[in-house]
């Protein structure tokens, strides 16, 4: 019997490619989105590849939504064996100039989408004595950067909420919880990030040396190979599929060298979170 995996945000980029590897490894795999009528890249490379999948809507922001989703997959598929909770959106902009309602659109569409679609798979995998819940993250959720501090926050939430579930639902229930930290995705996610920042700042803007400064370091390092931050969407689906299939999987993982290296000083005692863990454990559960 196939594994069941639930993913929000396939419409595109990561949630698109993670979806067509889990279909490819054998997995019964539940797309979801916003906008089903944005399916049809999806499916054309499904087709392509010739795998089945199914694509629900599932929008992160309504908790009605996703109630809906989950109990029509569980119906379905009677149960689901993997949550990856994929849909995200990136925000460069400084706190000054952004607005309070896309402080808390960052919140929700980043962090409290994961939270909301946690909450909603947890009663049925406590139910079958486990589950993988995979929270897809950033090193942005380890390392605070300029013009990412609303985006950053919202990361750091992920990783809070990550670390502390697996410190008593793990143990406890048998369900694993990881955060992927991808350093950088060559897809339309980044570009929009920055799309927005320079249309907010003009040419008189006090911040604008320090942004066309940032620019120009993200730029030279996309061009050039030996600190390249970028990778393919299908690199990063490829770790996350793979951490779906892992005994024990870790708490969390980044998917490249260059995401090694930047979070080096936050991560080299204890870089897969297992040990940390262990300890909260240890301290609050014993």
């Amino acid at each position: 019997m196939p594994k069941t995996v639930l993913i929000t945000g396939c419409s595109s980029g990561l949630g698109l490619k993670t979806a067509l590897r889990f279909a490819q490894k054998g997995y019964r795999v539940y797309a979801t989105m916003r906008d089903i009528t944005k399916q049809d890249g999806l499916m054309q490379e499904a087709k392509a590849l010739k795998v089945d999948l199914h694509v629900l809507p599932l929008d992160v922001t309504e908790p009605g939504s996703i109630a809906a989703c989950v109990k029509q997959v569980q119906a379905e598929a009677g149960g689901i064996d993997i949550m990856v909770n994929n849909a995200g959106a990136g925000f460069a902009k400084t706190t000054e100039q952004t607005t309070d309602a896309e402080i808390v659109w960052i919140n929700e569409v980043n962090h409290l989408s994961v939270v909301r679609c946690t909450k909603a798979v947890l009663p049925g995998m406590r139910g079958q004595g486990n589950g993988r819940i995979i929270n897809i993250s950033s090193v942005g959720g380890l390392v605070g950067q300029p013009f990412n501090e609303l985006y950053c926050a919202a990361k750091f939430a992920v990783e809070g909420f990550t670390e502390a579930m697996a410190s008593y639902i793990t143990p406890t229930f048998g369900i694993h919880f990881t955060a992927v930290e991808p350093g950088g995705i060559s897809t339309p996610f980044t570009a929009s990030a920055l799309n927005r920042m320079g249309e907010a700042l003009k040419d008189d803007d006090p911040y604008k040396p320090l942004f066309d400064r940032y620019l120009g370091g993200m730029r030279k390092r996309a061009d050039t190979e030996r600190e390249q931050p970028y990778q393919t969407a299908e690199q990063v689906a490829e770790v996350i599929v793979e951490v779906a299939g892992m005994k024990d999987p870790p708490v969390r993982i980044r998917t490249s060298q260059w995401a090694e290296e930047l979070c080096r000083l936050k991560t080299q005692a204890d870089p897969d979170g297992r040990r940390l863990r262990d300890e909260v454990v240890k301290r609050f559960l014993a």
